[in-house]
């Protein structure tokens, strides 16, 4: 009798969405990130105000310091689409479902770029969310919640809450892999196909997922047909090739315009390693950003992602691993900071770490520093990834 009620609680189990009910804890951390958010923008406006020597007018203007770099590039893509011709050409290279989100929000709030904004706030708490739930499947609540405090004190997370892909793509990516790990491989294959149409690390998530397809089956002997899902993920990465057939009559147009507008194109990983020890020769200005803080979060990265095999599910270890290879693996590195905020273990390894006191604290110092740093640094108009 009492195998059978078993039974019966694993079914529904399998059966519960990937996203349950909002629970206390959950509002908690909602009011976390907003604290946290609101800081971040006091913060950085007020050194924009000082430091500039530029006084913020509106509300407005609180947003428009943020509106810089990529995040410009994606407003006009959702206000014109794309074109094969014309100063927004190169614009083919950026992927299209986080355009399209904003311009959908746009047809209500009627601004680009709160819409922007918007889309990016509520994809920020649903990633936090999303971590907690990820996370507390191997470990404890405590240890779950840390590795949520270092996602959002990150030194480049002010990107989780302005017009970029990074808290977008981490909610769809999250999203998969916690339907991954309940077993609802169908949301899977949605997620995953979606996380391909937002980010071409995307891609890294096959491998990843049948890696946990293969850590389950080795765990209970039982092969399972929806695990042919994990193929729907790369339909995401189709209708981005699609997307650029349709706009230029080329599949594979967005590699060449890689190649002439942004000096990028696959290379071994010691060649885009190279290209940061030749930036540190120039001004300090240029040197210490595009040089010195670029090798330090490769560094960072290879050093998780070598852990990861140790100390973490193999799912992990693989999304790290693809996604260190694709940051180093071209001609010129850069963003390296920004884009190592989608390589998620690394808080789950940070949280761990922190289980010692002294490691909480030296975490948290540093993040915090480089974050009023970087922030500041990005709102002022400077190169900050």
């Amino acid at each position: 009798m009492h195998s059978k009620k078993t039974a019966k609680v694993s079914v529904k189990e399998q059966a519960a969405p990937a996203v349950s009910a909002l629970q206390r804890s959950d509002l908690q951390l909602i009011a976390l990130i907003l604290a946290i958010k609101a800081l971040l923008f006091l913060f950085a406006g007020q050194s924009y105000q000082v430091l500039q020597n530029d006084r913020i007018v509106g509300w407005r203007g609180w947003l428009e310091i943020w509106n810089r770099w990529d995040a410009f590039n994606y407003q006009q893509l959702a206000q014109y689409g794309y074109s094969a011709t014309g100063e927004i050409a190169p614009l083919l290279v950026f992927y299209p479902l986080y355009p399209w989100i904003v311009r959908l929000f746009a047809v209500v709030t009627g601004d680009y770029l709160v819409s922007a904004f918007i889309v990016s706030g509520l994809a920020s708490i649903a990633t936090a969310i999303l971590l907690k739930r990820l996370v507390e499947l191997d470990y404890s609540k405590e240890l779950a919640e840390r590795a949520v405090w270092f996602l959002i004190i990150f030194p480049t997370s002010y990107f989780l809450h302005i017009g970029y892909t990074e808290s977008f793509f981490l909610m769809l990516v999250l999203s998969c892999v916690l339907a991954a790990r309940k077993g609802r491989w169908m949301l899977v294959g949605l997620f995953g196909a979606l996380s391909c149409l937002t980010r071409p690390n995307g891609l890294v998530l096959i491998p990843a997922l049948v890696v946990e397809a293969a850590h389950q089956y080795w765990t209970t002997r039982r092969w399972q047909w929806q695990w042919l899902w994990i193929a729907a993920v790369g339909l995401g990465f189709a209708g981005y090739l699609l997307l650029n057939k349709q706009v230029t009559g080329d599949f594979f147009a967005f590699s060449p315009i890689m190649r002439e507008h942004f000096s990028k194109s696959l290379a071994s990983p010691w060649t885009g390693i190279q290209s940061t020890f030749a930036a540190m020769n120039r001004p300090p200005s240029e040197g210490e950003m595009i040089g010195v803080q670029e090798l330090l979060f490769i560094v960072l990265g290879f050093a998780c992602t070598v852990v990861s095999w140790i100390k973490l599910r193999p799912v992990y270890s693989v999304w790290m691993t693809g996604n260190w290879l694709l940051l180093v693996c071209v001609t010129f590195v850069l963003s390296v900071p920004r884009y190592t905020l989608t390589m998620f273990p690394i808080f789950i390894l940070f949280s761990m770490l922190a289980a010692r006191r002294i490691w909480m604290a030296v975490i948290t110092v540093w993040s915090i520093l480089y974050l009023s740093l970087f922030a500041s640094l990005f709102v002022w108009g400077h190169w900050a990834f």
